[in-house]
């Protein structure tokens, strides 16, 4: 029996996240198995989105998680990885000399991508086959919300019909780097796809709302409610920092960004004018391997 092992670099604003998957070449085409799932809060989008640099001290603090990372690819005897960068990376006004660090210190190689990939990677990582009241007459809008933006695609009968990378996320919106402009473009273009393409079925991504799901208890295959979700937006919003990790065992790096990523998602959901929102609980990582597992002739990195 033949397996396979791929591993996925994501270089976030918020966080950095390694995945690493086995897939077992079997006549049922087993699904992928999660074998080791590492997240680092190194949160670049603090240096980049006010100052318009990655810092000399977080520069060097992500190569040195890259060194750890590499270590770990070999120790699982990865066959094939990709890395990708995305929002802070892509503002940085230093960041290719930083992707350059990466490599020279680490060995990996890190590929800056755009946001329309970045969001059409995130869509390939599936996982809508879990919910049984997901209204298949409905065109679908994926929403996937981060440190530095938040990526909108609309699919009508498996089809891309619209997609959208917006500089709106949660550490940009802490840092209050998010401008007017760009802001009201979000909200019209969100209308623009709703008016043309709607009415959808949401599915939500991102570490902030997978935690979300975490909070509210749900299992797997249920949705999130509209009313839910304003609930807890509120309890949120009327707690200070500490009580936010306190009362919802929330860890220091994800209890300030995780009021500005529910004010996301209830945006998008009133303007959409839906009712309730689905959260397969993938992320980039898991687009990365399914599409170099996919590709007729992936861009991979051997490791050897």
């Amino acid at each position: 029996m033949n397996t396979s092992t791929f591993a996925a670099i994501d270089i976030g604003s918020n966080a950095v996240r390694l995945l690493i998957n086995n897939k077992e070449e079997l006549p049922e085409n087993s699904d992928f198995k999660k074998v080791a799932y590492l997240r680092v809060p190194i949160r670049l989008g603090e240096d980049v989105f006010t100052s318009g640099y990655i810092s000399d001290e977080k520069c060097s603090l992500l190569c040195e998680t890259m060194k750890g990372f590499a270590l770990i690819l070999k120790a699982y005897n990865v066959d094939y990885y990709r890395g990708c960068a995305t929002s802070a990376m892509r503002d940085a006004k230093n960041g290719a000399e930083v992707i350059d660090a990466i490599h020279q210190k680490s060995g990996l190689n890190i590929e800056i991508i755009s946001g329309s990939e970045e969001a059409d990677i995130i869509h390939e990582a599936g996982g809508l086959q879990k919910f049984k009241t997901l209204n298949l007459t409905k065109n679908l809008l994926y929403i996937d919300v981060g440190g530095g933006s938040t990526e909108a695609l609309a699919y009508s009968s498996e089809k891309k019909v619209a997609g959208y990378s917006f500089q709106v996320g949660t550490v940009r919106m802490l840092a209050n780097a998010v401008q007017t402009n760009v802001c009201s473009n979000f909200k019209e273009k969100i209308t623009d796809i709703y008016n043309q393409y709607g009415p959808f079925n949401i599915i939500a991504s991102g570490g902030n709302i997978n935690k979300v799901y975490k909070i509210l208890k749900k299992r797997e295959g249920e949705s999130i409610k509209k009313s839910e979700l304003e609930e807890l937006y509120q309890s949120l919003s009327n707690m200070t920092y500490e009580e936010r990790m306190l009362n919802y065992q929330l860890n220091s790096y994800r209890a300030d960004v995780i009021i500005p990523a529910i004010h996301i998602f209830l945006t998008i959901i009133q303007i959409c004018q839906v009712s309730e929102i689905y959260v397969p609980k993938i992320g980039l990582v898991d687009g990365i391997i399914r599409r170099l597992y996919k590709m007729e002739h992936p861009r991979l990195e051997s490791l050897d």
